[in-house]
């Protein structure tokens, strides 16, 4: 490591903001983006140490552990920088700073958790052949070496418990400083690639190795983590190995590659493009077997500023389905860059805005990063419209292009009428509004561009029935809601069940997205007769209606649902 970089100071050159300001950013724009994540790394590298000198622990010193890093930094370079700019350890710092600062305050004993930098500094031996002799810590008997696998030692002692870890010429010999159990020897650990053959299996049993997501031939092209192990790959909280079998990491690698091939084939610089080369680790999230089938879309995904181009996923059944999911957590990552970079709003963080793709109110910084991420889904499904040979994926493509171009320009309108954006901040929602305004000129198949303003319109009048109290005098604004103290979270069903147009229509919402407003809403009336209160049902007929009446009356239904009290007549 040197310092080199951080001697002079960072400077983004306008034409760069603006490319990311819009939702995109050229190879160029996201190298800059990288080289500011790692001077902020440093220098929590640097607090972290400040913060720890003092502090008692079972645990060699960390300046010992520092040395070590130098030493294996000195030797090779490359190596040790990929290793302390990994997300997983951006992760691990974030928590340990917030656990110091009192503003976390889960996981294994301060020690421990700050012990990892001894196993940071094993991972940099290992890897740059240099030694190492340290005590680090053990969970349940396990040592996570981070960007390089987990060893297992038997007879340690459940719990976090102190090991001894000795490096030599890449070979590790781990022992227990609590028990008499017999010390593991792994030789030369390393992360594999799974590569076409699939996962490479497990076989040895104190020796479990990262496994990593090649993104195709030729041989040595770039890979990308597929991280079941190390405790800090999740947002917060440290975890605990999940290990997947063999079949379930297989239909990752299948899955990322063909995603990988959707997302990069036009291109990487406009929004909703992405060379998959610059995701730096998947983490897979509530299975660890091919044995359950996937659901057909991601039914949970999340990133962290703490852990850039790092991403929790759920895996779908699709390739098309993880792709807009790689591009949506990627979008993510960069606006967390950017908002380390610049502070873009003045955020009181009060909960109180609509937010088109969630199911509760929002402050800003959530608005703003909604805009951002689904301003890149709309170009995903920009690029899919304009690629499909067949009529039906058109019309899949053209709803979901229609859908998030109009849901992320509605709130890229709030935050420029909010008042509490910074002269950045300003910069960047109007770098997404003039790129959603040249879309929302674009054609998009007739059938399709119904469904989606439909679709946007039931969940704006489903949000405000579950969320704004009815006051017939209350302001329409959205930063002056009048919303209720107790609510509950809600699935929003319709967003996906609306991209298709139903052929035989038998629900309300079904015959709602088949253009068919009569029938859907005596649909809803039955429902309603039984109870009144439903919102989902209550928000149908709402909307069938006031398609029925597309007049004044209409408009006003729509703008204040929370006031109608519709008959279950219909």
């Amino acid at each position: 490591m040197t310092s080199e970089q951080l001697a002079s100071p960072l400077r983004m050159p306008m034409r760069l903001f603006e490319e990311l300001a819009g939702g995109g950013g050229s190879p160029e724009a996201l190298a800059l983006l990288a080289r500011s994540e790692r001077a902020r790394r440093l220098l929590l590298l640097r607090t972290l140490l400040a913060r720890l000198d003092a502090r008692p622990s079972p645990l060699d010193p960390p300046i010992e552990a520092w040395r070590v890093i130098k030493t294996a930094a000195d030797r090779a370079p490359g190596m040790v920088e990929g290793l302390l700019l990994a997300p997983q350890t951006g992760g691990w710092l974030g928590h340990v700073l917030r656990r110091l600062h009192g503003s976390a305050s889960g996981g294994p004993p301060l020690w421990a958790e700050a012990g990892h930098l001894c196993a940071l500094a094993v991972a940099a031996a290992l890897k740059a052949g240099t030694g190492a002799d340290l005590r680090v810590p053990l969970i349940d008997g396990a040592l996570a070496l981070p960007c390089l696998g987990l060893v297992q030692l038997p007879g340690a002692p459940r719990g976090p418990s102190v090991g001894r870890a000795r490096v030599r010429a890449s070979e590790l010999t781990l022992s227990s400083e609590a028990t008499d159990s017999r010390p593991v020897v792994v030789r030369h650990p390393a992360a594999v690639a799974m590569g076409t053959a699939g996962a490479v299996p497990d076989t040895d049993p104190h020796w479990l190795p990262l496994r990593l997501l090649t993104l195709g031939p030729p041989p040595g092209t770039a890979a990308v983590t597929l991280d079941d192990l190390d405790p800090y790959r999740d947002l917060d909280d440290p975890l605990a190995p999940a290990r997947l079998d063999a079949g379930e990491a297989t239909e990752w690698q299948r899955l990322f590659k063909e995603a990988a091939l959707i997302v990069s084939a036009d291109g990487t610089n406009g929004p909703g493009r992405l060379d998959a080369a610059e995701i730096r680790a998947v983490v897979p999230w509530g299975r660890t077997t091919a044995q359950l089938a996937a659901p057909p879309t991601v039914r949970l995904s999340a990133s962290s500023g703490d852990s850039y181009a790092a991403m929790v996923i759920a895996r779908p059944a699709g390739a098309l389905a993880l792709a807009e999911t790689l591009v949506h957590e990627f979008q993510h990552s960069k606006l967390a860059a950017l908002l380390h970079l610049f502070p873009l709003l003045d955020d009181d963080r009060e909960e109180r805005y609509y937010a088109p793709w969630r199911g509760d109110p929002r402050h800003l910084t959530g608005l703003l990063q909604g805009a951002y991420a689904f301003t890149g889904v709309a170009g995903f499904w920009r690029d899919r419209l304009a690629e499909a040979r067949r009529s039906e994926a058109a019309d899949v493509a053209g709803y979901h292009f229609a859908l998030r171009r109009t849901q992320s320009r509605l709130v890229v309108r709030t935050l420029l009428t909010s008042g509490r954006l910074t002269v950045q901040g300003r910069a960047c929602a109007v770098g997404l509004a003039r790129t959603l305004d040249g879309w929302l000129r674009e054609p998009v198949p007739a059938t399709a561009l119904v469904r989606a303003r439909t679709a946007a319109t039931l969940h704006r009048t489903e949000w405000r029935l579950r969320n704004v109290l009815p006051r017939p005098g209350a302001s329409v604004s959205p930063g002056t809601l009048v919303l209720r103290t107790e609510r509950t979270s809600w699935p929003d069903n319709r967003t996906y069940a609306f991209a298709a147009r139903p052929r035989a229509p038998r629900t309300a919402d079904e015959h709602l997205a088949a253009g068919d407003p009569a029938t859907a809403m005596t649909a809803y009336a039955r429902v309603l007769a039984h109870d009144p209160g439903d919102p989902h049902a209550l928000a149908g007929w709402i909307v069938a209606r006031a398609a029925l009446e597309p007049g004044r009356s209409g408009r006003r239904m729509l703008a204040r649902p929370e006031l109608l009290q519709p008959l279950p007549s219909g």
